[in-house]
């Protein structure tokens, strides 16, 4: 069982000079060593950041994300444009040539400085991707072609993206599918095409990794719709805490069928949630919303402690305690919050949650 996090962070730099400088880190600029201020404030942030994860104890961290999940693998794809509100396929969605992940970019080319920093014998990294299903569903026109096309452009990021040098290595891959299951999708209905092709299209990426033996999970929000557990690719199935995935006789089952492992949720990481479980927790009866605002407006004053609302790592074993009981400790692979860490109010909170 290893230790691992979701990805995402609040930021200690401006968004735009994040955003500036991973767009750069796909450019001959790092390579030419031309000292562009935003793609080293860029690299910066993810590498200090990444060692915070590894000096707090995280195993196997993900790259810190500090980018919107769905924009920052559109910017790296063509064959997309945007009009009316949505995103249309123009002449076939394709991989930029040689398109690799800023983040991962920036850690392979600081792996040793990371490696002395956090004292480790070697560096572990977890690379998570927005999986097609999700990518999809910011389209005007969604077709089973459109799964299969998306999965294809990622495959050829992942395939670019994925390193092991003499200091550091990516050794997992996380498809990240947060819409999957929130709606009812008659394109995922049994026997149609496009379930089959959504099918097929995590398999397409999920092979990259483990033809790199690099091992995988899927992290979803919802897991009523089963059709992951059919990924031939896949190793590990993650939620969040309170998904009946981590309760149900019948998960015991396909676990077992389909010889997939868990990756147990074990924080609850959206910061409005809690607020609210604390006041709960105190016996407050009044309106939840109003005092949730009353508390970001002291959170931003300076007047409340953001600390106070911090899960107590009790909690947290007797999480995983409980998942580890009905399952068998055999049965967990990974261990983590139960999501990213952007929404909480500054960076070092976040850290410490982590």
């Amino acid at each position: 069982m290893y230790s691992s996090d979701i990805g995402s962070l609040p930021a200690r730099i401006e968004t735009d000079i994040i955003r500036s400088g991973a767009r750069k880190a796909n450019s001959l600029l790092p390579f030419l060593g031309v000292n562009n201020e935003d793609y080293v404030d860029f690299e910066e942030a993810v590498v200090s950041s990444f060692i915070d994860k590894l000096n707090v104890g995280v195993d196997i961290p993900n790259y810190p994300q500090f980018r919107d999940m769905n924009e920052m693998y559109f910017e790296l794809m063509d064959g997309i444009e945007r009009f009316d509100g949505a995103l249309h396929v123009v002449n076939g969605i394709r991989a930029k040539s040689g398109a690799a992940i800023p983040e991962t970019e920036a850690l392979r080319r600081e792996a040793r400085e990371i490696k002395s920093s956090s004292g480790r014998d070697r560096v572990r990294i977890k690379v998570c991707v927005t999986g097609p299903y999700t990518l999809a569903s910011f389209f005007q026109f969604k077709t089973p072609g459109l799964y299969l096309e998306l999965a294809e452009a990622l495959a050829d990021i992942l395939e670019a993206s994925l390193f092991s040098n003499g200091s550091a290595e990516i050794s997992h891959l996380s498809v990240d599918e947060p819409v999957l299951g929130f709606m009812n999708d008659p394109l995922l209905d049994y026997g149609s095409d496009g379930r089959e092709a959504l099918r097929k299209a995590w398999d397409k990426v999920l092979y990259v990794a483990k033809s790199h033996s690099v091992n995988t999970s899927m992290h979803l929000h919802d897991t009523s719709e089963n059709l992951f557990w059919d990924a031939e690719y896949l190793d590990v199935v993650a939620s969040h805490v309170g998904d009946p995935l981590y309760s149900q006789e019948s998960v015991k089952e396909r676990l077992e069928e389909t010889d997939k492992r868990l990756w147990v949720a074990i924080g609850v990481t959206q910061f409005d949630t809690l607020i609210e479980n604390y006041y709960k927790a105190q016996g407050f009866t009044g309106n939840i919303p109003e005092k949730i605002g009353e508390v970001w407006t002291g959170i931003r004053k300076a007047t409340i402690d953001p600390y106070l609302f911090l899960e107590d790592t009790g909690l947290m074993r007797k999480r995983l305690d409980g998942v580890s009981d009905f399952f068998g400790s055999e049965r967990i692979a990974y261990v983590s919050p139960g999501g990213g860490l952007n929404s909480f109010p500054v960076y070092g909170v976040a850290m410490e949650g982590l």
